[in-house]
């Protein structure tokens, strides 16, 4: 690797202002898990780093807030997040996601805020945060604003992130009665890079589902929702035609794309299967 400055702020306001949004070898730097590996293969060669490891506080605490929302700081890392008692009991898909993603010592480094900021398709976390339809709060010199996940994520490792602009907190909604799920296909070992990912967040009466969020990831260059499947599951009773039904419908909109880890025509067959376990998985969790 080349040489590169690295900065140190102690405080969001002086970390924004060390970015420069007319120059693109200035960047953030959270966990840094994946940035590190794109300079080691001299994909980014950055002047400037800007390290958030000394922002603590609210960056760093997870939170029920007063409404029930949980709420995230973006510096908390995923082993934080995994082991939260408030994640537990607000958002218990998120504690079971976390088993297979990646490995203890990544958990322990890589951020909340740098897993949704980085853009990649094939994390873990961006699926089932928009699926349990959480928002970033974003702070930058303009000011502040809150955006959707899935209206961050634009397209293959693209955010709608200014270049001065930083995550600072992820906040997921109370649940209420919504369950959810999160599955993935891997090709090697079972925390490896997914295939496929699919995750659904349901509220069912009896064995009707009033509601359904149905997000797909890995597949696609995006973290997206399926909403042609959603809108057939919504309103209607659980059945193995239902389940295939949804799939084919999930199949027939996502725009699939092949890679190492497998074709597009393996991955839309996977998808046809995984729509429905993801629902059927979602309907037997404890939330």
């Amino acid at each position: 690797m080349i040489p590169f400055e690295l900065a140190e702020p102690t405080s969001l306001e002086e970390a924004i202002a060390l970015l420069d949004p007319d120059d693109p070898e200035v960047r953030p730097i959270a966990g840094g898990t994946a940035l590190m590996l794109m300079m080691k293969a001299g994909v980014f060669r950055p002047r400037r780093l800007v390290s958030l490891r000394k922002l603590k506080g609210a960056m760093t605490d997870i939170e029920v807030t007063s409404s029930g929302d949980l709420r995230v700081g973006a510096m908390a890392s995923l082993a934080n997040l995994e082991h939260s008692p408030h994640v537990a009991h607000g958002a218990p898909v998120i504690g079971r996601m976390m088993k297979r993603l990646s490995n203890v010592r990544v958990r322990n480094v890589a951020t909340v805020g740098g897993a949704l900021a980085h853009g990649d398709p094939h994390m873990d976390l961006p699926p089932v945060a928009i699926a349990l339809g959480a928002k970033v709060r974003v702070v930058g010199r303009d000011g502040d604003r809150e955006l959707a996940v899935e209206d961050i994520l634009t397209g293959y490792y693209e955010t709608a992130l200014k270049p001065n602009e930083l995550i600072t907190s992820l906040t997921i909604p109370a649940q209420g009665m919504h369950r959810a799920a999160y599955l993935k296909v891997t090709s090697g070992s079972a925390d490896d890079w997914p295939a496929l990912g699919v995750a659904a967040a349901i509220d069912c009466e009896g064995d009707t589902i009033k509601a359904a969020r149905i997000v797909i990831s890995a597949a696609t260059s995006k973290a997206a929702r399926l909403v042609a499947a959603e809108k057939l599951l919504t309103g209607a009773t659980i059945s193995d035609r239902l389940f295939n039904d949804a799939g084919e419908a999930a199949a027939t909109e996502a725009e699939i794309i092949g890679d190492l880890r497998g074709s597009a025509a393996y991955k839309r067959e996977l998808l046809r299967v995984y729509v429905g376990r993801a629902v059927l998985a979602a309907n037997k969790s404890t939330q």
